[in-house]
């Protein structure tokens, strides 16, 4: 019953997230809290000061702006926020790890940003399961993602799982984010529950848990004895891990825009030497592989069934034979357990043109399989275990062998295939 006057008053004392909220009672005061004339005001004390408009310059321009569409201003500021916030996010990641070439500071741009991530359980009849405060495990190129919880929904009427990052949509770097203020989603990415336990790549178990693979980089643990999730963990690579959490909306995913190639008409294999690859395993909490390898390339006879071969390390040649510490595995926990399934791990790949760019990069599970019992190998004496990962842009095929003498793992074999696709459209060749 108080009249729109009034209302329109005491909206005028609020700031930008308290009329966002306050715009969500009811479509009156929705209507009323998209006034240009309030959000005109906001929007010119977030100016530089010498550009402020004054009180009375700001009722003229919002008496002038009377046939303005509802809700403008209010636009205009939030993208002027955005803008604000983008700006903050790039200077701390213009320094680029030599190693790596990717940002040095993601950790400082990801806490300037407000960002985390949530996923979304969808069931068959459309309702949404919201699971946040995951765990954060930050790793050179990577961060893993741990969220678990005591009120699953049943896996048998689950449909998807959308993996999303958040930000608020006004961060204030003195002040940890507001879970119930304004927020934007940005879709990662989509996957599909539906018959998990048989469409999904079984990567391991141990007595309590089993776990399920889906790509990219998505593992979900199953309580062995209920059939019932107990944990999802995602691996997300740094290479345009801000971009894909923050620039995309809530339901369609943000699309890195295409390379474009350096053309270079005097070298005849331009495209297919000088890479280095940077290449980390770890377990989530643990590391047991950092590796840098410079110097990568493929003659054009090695070009075969559309993949150019980047041998890392040779079975031949023992002097670069890698070897891993630890046992291998990946470490789990909720609420109450915590556990360890061996033979696997988490692999990130950065691989790097020869300008120093990123090239393929992911971070994804990897399970181990039994080749042989007994090598073959003068050097070494134990059971050999193939690790393989294959995506769109490109394949990674590697051999280990288990000494039980030293208990650990040599890499006798790494060998990278990059599908020919990719280098042809990355560097504006034809192979």
């Amino acid at each position: 019953s108080m009249p729109s006057e009034m209302l329109l008053k005491i909206f005028s004392y609020l700031d930008a997230m308290s009329l966002l909220s306050v715009g969500c009672v009811n479509k009156r005061f929705y209507d009323l809290a998209n006034d240009n004339g309030i959000w005109l005001k906001l929007y010119s004390s977030s100016l530089q000061p010498k550009w402020k408009m004054k009180s009375k310059q700001t009722e003229a321009v919002s008496l002038g702006c009377a046939d303005t569409k509802p809700g403008y201003w209010k636009k205009e500021y939030i993208f002027k926020q955005t803008s604000a916030l983008k700006t903050r996010v790039m200077r701390h990641v213009k320094l680029l790890d030599p190693y790596t070439g990717l940002p040095c500071k993601n950790k400082e741009a990801m806490k300037v940003s407000g960002l985390s991530w949530i996923i979304v359980l969808k069931d068959k009849n459309g309702k949404e399961h919201v699971i946040e405060k995951p765990n954060l495990s930050f790793k050179d190129t990577s961060v893993t993602i741990l969220w678990y919880s005591t009120a699953w929904p049943c896996l048998d009427i689950l449909s998807t799982l959308e993996l999303l990052g958040v930000t608020p949509l006004f961060p204030d770097e003195s002040r940890p984010p507001n879970r119930n203020g304004p927020r934007r989603l940005s879709l990662i990415a989509e996957y599909h529950l539906a018959n998990l336990t048989e469409s999904s790549v079984a990567v391991g178990a141990d007595e309590l848990v089993q776990l399920f693979s889906l790509n990219p980089g998505l593992l979900v643990g199953v309580w062995k004895e209920k059939n019932e999730i107990a944990f999802v963990m995602a691996s997300l690579h740094y290479n345009q891990l801000l971009e894909r959490s923050i620039l995309g909306s809530a339901t369609v995913q943000y699309a890195p825009p295409p390379n474009k190639p350096l053309l270079d008409d005097i070298d005849p294999e331009y495209g297919l030497h000088d890479y280095s690859l940077h290449l980390d395993l770890h377990g989530r909490s643990c590391m047991y592989l950092c590796g840098t390898f410079k110097g990568l390339f493929c003659r054009k006879g090695d070009i075969e069934n559309g993949y150019l071969r980047l041998t890392v390390v040779a079975l031949k040649d023992n002097r670069k034979h890698l070897p891993v510490s630890g046992t291998l595995g990946i470490c789990w926990e909720t609420a109450v357990f915590k556990g360890n399934v061996k033979d696997c791990f988490v692999m990130d790949l950065t691989l790097l043109d020869e300008t120093g760019k990123p090239f393929w990069c992911f971070s994804a599970p990897v399970y181990m399989e039994l080749y042989l019992k007994a090598s073959g190998l003068y050097d070494y004496m134990g059971p050999i275990y193939t690790a393989d990962y294959a995506d769109s842009e490109g394949k990674v095929c590697v051999e280990l062998v288990w000494l039980e003498e030293t208990k650990e793992y040599i890499i006798v074999s790494l060998v990278l295939y990059v599908s020919t696709r990719k280098v042809n459209s990355w560097y504006g060749t034809n192979y």
